[in-house]
């Protein structure tokens, strides 16, 4: 065991101080959503300010409010359906795209990959993006969300170089076996990577499942907002009045149950998907480091 110095200590006790310091941000404003959701509605209104507790007696009414609004189920439902079927066209497509990129035969891989690369600096912009999916005839659809932010350059890129680190005789060798590049890509280079692609597939799920701009840009239909759209509105228009008005709340409290209406759909669109990082988390630190070593 190696002594550190009377400094490395020093230091040490100040990263873990630091880092201690930036949980506790980072974490104190779920724990203090998630405890306002669940404390007396009247309470919360009268008090602001920080809670470590809940105020009063726990109090599940502000979810039932929310679980009865039908506009918060069907906004769940199409997140879910944006989240699968985005997730899945996209790592389709990011794979077959950098197993492709990842194959030192074409000569042409190096021209395309700078082209590439060139749309992480430089975007049409907004304009000409939504006169693009106007064109397509995809505006009001549910293909607006999906299609248009199909492949992310920079998880292209990341995949492309979990591919190529991949020994070059183990594709020769399935090559000999009979393999052709579709099944050498699913069955060989998928397994052989499944960190960076456990990992890749988190980011497009959380990325769908956050997507609010695109849907208030190209979704007019109420019925296909997502979730993280129906939860703007709820916090930034405040229009809580499908759920304060369901004749379960009284009209003297429904401008205290406002506020904790907009707490537990905050907690009802972030705790699904928190859920998920613990089944890939022993994916993510290998994941991202193949992309960081290999260039």
């Amino acid at each position: 065991m190696i002594k550190q110095t009377t400094g490395e200590k020093a230091f040490s006790v100040f990263n873990y101080f630091l880092l201690f310091v930036i949980s506790i941000v980072c974490l104190y404003p779920i724990w203090h959503v998630a405890v306002a959701s669940v404390s007396d509605p009247l309470m919360v209104f009268s008090k602001r300010g920080f809670y470590l507790w809940p105020l009063g007696e726990l109090n599940l009414r502000g979810y039932k409010l929310v679980m009865q609004n039908p506009n918060i189920l069907s906004g769940f439902l199409n997140t879910l359906f944006y989240v699968g079927a985005g997730t899945a066209l996209s790592m389709f497509l990011t794979i077959i795209g950098a197993y492709a990129l990842s194959r030192k035969g074409p000569h042409w891989n190096r021209l395309v990959m700078k082209i590439i690369i060139v749309t992480m600096y430089f975007q049409g912009g907004l304009i000409p993006f939504y006169l693009l999916v106007k064109d397509l005839n995809l505006l009001d659809t549910r293909m607006s969300i999906i299609l248009p932010i199909a492949v992310n350059t920079w998880n292209l890129i990341v995949m492309r170089t979990a591919f190529a680190a991949v020994p070059e005789s183990v594709v020769e060798s399935a090559k000999l076996d009979g393999a052709g590049d579709w099944r050498t890509c699913w069955v060989i280079m998928v397994p052989m990577a499944q960190a960076t692609v456990a990992v890749i597939a988190l980011f497009y799920a959380v990325r769908m499942w956050n997507e609010w701009f695109n849907p208030s840009l190209f979704i007019s239909s109420k019925t296909k907002y997502p979730l993280q759209l129906l939860l703007r509105e709820i916090l930034i228009k405040n229009d809580t009045k499908s759920m304060t008005q369901l004749g379960s709340v009284g009209q003297s409290q429904q401008e205290s149950y406002r506020l904790l209406v907009k707490y537990c759909t905050i907690m009802v669109a972030t705790i699904p998907i928190l859920l998920v990082y613990p089944f890939l988390q022993r994916y993510f630190i290998q994941g991202i480091m193949i992309g960081s070593i290999k260039g």
